[in-house]
């Protein structure tokens, strides 16, 4: 298994590259928890740290594909500086408004301006397709860049959590700000693997943003359903843990979720199938579905580490081939946007079935909160059924097109 991955870093710059962006990735996992440890600590208010973290992560959600489309028009040099200054000013406004106390209004101010913060893994899978289009090697890139994703959700939230009670609350803010300065500057000076800007006229057709193919917008739509499956049983697993009276247990079985995920990821890049990637999309966003069904009857943690590793293992490989349609269906001097776009989708979708899934155990029960990541799982079964439709219909006039 090792060997396809191997490969993949016989071109010139690709760990450079690969080491950079995981440095720089890491902050955003780590930026939301670290918002809501600072100020439940300093303020002793869970609405206003839940309330300040999801304006980060609207925000992010909302700018971080304006950025990526920017990258594409201009250049990963010209443009990352700018965002990932603005954010990193976003974050000292933060750390620093907690420390001296300032008004509310400054916390939103600085959770805005954190939101700038660029996609780091599109930035880094446009480097892949810019080394790899076309070849087998780019679904093994993509695989690995899955599982990197993976590793980065599971190191930043425990990091941040430790640094703001055991250092000082601002701690994760001020760490994060300093990770993503470092790993972006360190990513900037690999040029010799930034994807090329094309030369561009005027044609407003250039100008349009990828969101308006109806192709992105239902992937989009799939990683948002997906991230309220892992949003809700982050939530509900931890207080399905507490309700036992086994609350270190969580961790415990979160990083079960984690482990299937990254092991499949692997595995699926190794083995790169050769079925038609619609058949792919359907077969992954089945099995997750069904997948969630156990989780709904789990009654003991062993019983929830075995469901919740099933429901991991199908999770990397339904992405790793949504990555892989979207990189064939936009125009290749839009494909950081579009990767940015399915990852905002994945994040905001992380951040409702995180808040909606706390607002169920709250009034109904820790029981009932699992059947969130149910109805997720059915709606990532339709809109992958009615994107392989749609992607099917494409296909089939294309070819009626180039035979006639």
């Amino acid at each position: 298994m090792a060997t396809p991955y191997r490969e993949l870093f016989k071109a010139p710059g690709s760990a450079g590259f690969c080491m950079a962006g995981l440095l720089a990735r890491v902050p955003l996992p780590m930026t939301g928890i670290g918002i809501i440890t600072m100020l439940s600590q300093l303020r002793g208010s869970y609405a206003l740290a839940g309330m300040v973290s999801a304006t980060f992560v609207l925000a992010y959600a909302l700018v971080s594909p304006q950025v990526s489309r920017l990258v594409d028009l201009k250049g990963q040099r010209q443009v990352l500086p700018f965002a990932t200054a603005t954010s990193v000013i976003g974050l000292l406004i933060l750390a620093a408004s907690g420390l001296w106390h300032a008004p509310d209004w400054s916390l939103f101010i600085g959770a805005l301006l954190a939101g700038f913060m660029p996609s780091i893994s599109a930035m880094v899978r446009a480097r892949w397709t810019a080394l790899y289009r076309g070849q087998p090697q780019l679904s093994t890139a993509y695989s690995l860049e899955t599982v990197i994703d993976e590793m980065s959700f599971i190191l930043g939230p425990p990091l941040a959590i430790g640094l703001a009670i055991m250092v000082l609350p601002q701690a994760a803010l001020l760490v994060a700000a300093s990770l993503l300065l470092f790993g972006v500057i360190a990513l900037l000076f690999q040029r010799a693997t930034e994807p090329a800007v094309e030369a561009r006229g005027l044609s407003s057709a250039r100008s349009r943003s990828v969101f308006r193919l109806s192709s992105v917008r239902l992937l989009t739509l799939l990683l948002m359903a997906m991230g309220v499956i892992v949003g809700t049983v982050d939530i509900v697993s931890v207080a399905f843990a507490e309700q036992l009276n086994r609350p270190a247990a969580a961790s415990g079985v979160l990083s079960v979720y984690a482990l299937g995920s990254c092991v499949s990821g692997l595995l699926f890049g190794a083995l790169r199938p050769n079925a038609p990637l619609h058949r792919q999309l359907l077969a992954g966003a089945l099995a997750t579905a069904a997948t969630t069904l156990p989780l709904v009857a789990v009654s003991s943690i062993p019983a929830l580490a075995l469901a919740m590793l099933a429901a991991g293992l199908f999770f990397a490989p339904t992405m790793i081939v949504a990555m892989t349609l979207l990189e064939r269906l936009v125009p290749e001097r839009q494909v950081t946007e579009g990767m940015t776009w399915l990852l905002a989708g994945l994040n905001v979708g992380v951040a409702l079935g995180a808040a909606g899934g706390g607002r169920i155990v709250d009034n109904a029960g820790v029981q009932w909160g699992f059947s969130l990541a149910l109805v997720a799982g059915v709606a990532v079964l339709l809109v992958a059924f009615r994107t392989a439709s749609h992607l099917h219909i494409h296909q089939a006039s294309a070819q009626s097109v180039s035979s006639g």
